[in-house]
């Protein structure tokens, strides 16, 4: 992006949309549709979708019907958003289930800029296996790495849920331009370890982000489903919601609620990430040569 452009969009207008997930994928579509005009209404820039937002958390179980979930980009949703974007102006990331070829199916989120060309995807690159979260038998790890995108909005990267608890991610999507880093996501909590961990879980995912936000000083914003959800029946997931907007500093800025479907609008100065990072000089005093360990699983 030229600094003539940066300069024209220091101060962008974010929509962070926290909603609650159907079964069927074309209501998901329709309601996603309804809450990006709606932003659009009020002066937004740049619209986040949360994690696989057209169907429920189907990863829940392993079932192989659920792969008829997956779509191609280009594709009913990157298509349908596409024209969304050029219509309205204004960026749009959404986190797609892609079916790549016959066998080979990703996590990905898309990034469309406001004249509705896609940018690019970003694959998920770390893929869960836990109770609830069966990852790895839908999704093969992303292989286009960690990037950005030059938006007319600014330089946006996007990283995918399990990937927020890994500082390296994070890390490589600022060295490669980020000012705002956004993470769909779809987490929540097994409703029988609520009472006993709920809060340390949710206050765990919290830091790291905000954490990730100081230590290379940009924008991060986490937007998160809500509702309970059991699409393969046993007790489910409840989602927490409380997507949220941090600054370069690490501080919340935004913040939505536990429970409800809400768009998040929130401002961004890029200026600050500048700011920030000559202030708090970590990107300068990195000691690269010193780091060829990180390569390894672990350290002899």
């Amino acid at each position: 992006m030229t600094a003539d452009i940066q300069s024209q969009n220091a101060i962008t207008r974010l929509a962070l949309v926290q909603m609650a997930c159907a079964p069927e994928p074309d209501v998901n579509r329709r309601r996603a549709v309804e809450k990006i005009r709606a932003a659009a209404a009020q002066c937004a820039n740049v619209v986040c979708l949360p994690e696989l937002f057209a169907s429920q958390y189907f990863c829940q179980s392993e079932d192989h019907a659920f792969f008829a979930l997956a779509e191609t980009i280009p594709g009913p949703s990157s298509e349908l958003f596409s024209a969304l974007a050029a219509e309205l102006r204004i960026v749009i990331v959404a986190s797609l289930f892609e079916r790549r070829a016959a066998g080979l199916y990703h996590n990905t989120a898309i990034v469309l800029d406001a004249d509705g060309k896609l940018l690019g995807r970003y694959r998920k690159m770390h893929i869960p296996d836990d109770p609830g979260f069966y990852e790895k038998f839908y999704f093969t790890p992303g292989d286009l790495g960690f990037r950005s995108f030059a938006t007319q909005r600014g330089q946006l990267g996007v990283c995918v849920c399990w990937d927020q608890w890994f500082p390296e991610a994070a890390r490589l999507t600022a060295l490669s331009g980020a000012q705002l880093l956004f993470y769909p996501t779809a987490i929540g909590w097994h409703p029988g370890e609520k009472a006993e961990f709920g809060e340390r879980q949710h206050a765990s995912w919290e830091t790291i982000q905000r954490g990730h936000a100081i230590a290379n000083g940009c924008f991060v914003a986490a937007v998160n489903r809500v509702g309970h959800e059991a699409p393969a029946g046993g007790p489910g997931i409840e989602f927490w919601g409380q997507s949220f907007l941090c600054d370069p500093s690490g501080q919340i800025v935004a913040k939505a609620s536990v429970a409800d479907e809400e768009t998040l609008i929130a401002e961004v100065d890029f200026g600050a990430v500048e700011t920030q990072r000559t202030h708090w000089p970590f990107l300068r005093d990195r000691r690269i040569e010193a780091y060829a360990d990180l390569g390894k699983r672990l350290i002899d």
